[in-house]
């Protein structure tokens, strides 16, 4: 758990870091959108997409890896330490 949480803090760091270069730079997340060619709404509509893509198969493999490792938890021996 500590080391996620030191990873999680570095990345925030870095982002505020980068994000403060930039906006001294004067770049900002609509100029990079306007520079991609991409809106909002189209970023939104496209993980609406995505999500409503990968629900149902994260849903079906679930059904098959679920069971499969808590078999596995309960039938292996204990771990030390």
């Amino acid at each position: 758990m500590h080391r996620f949480l030191t990873g999680l803090i570095k990345i925030v760091l870095a982002s505020l870091l980068a994000g403060s270069l930039l906006s001294l730079l004067g770049i900002t997340v609509d100029n990079i959108l306007l520079f991609l060619g991409l809106t909002p709404e189209r970023i939104w509509t496209g993980l609406q997409s995505a999500g409503a893509w990968a629900s149902p198969r994260i849903l079906l493999g679930a059904i098959i890896v679920l069971p499969v490792w808590l078999v596995t938890y309960i039938l292996l021996p204990p771990h030390d330490g």
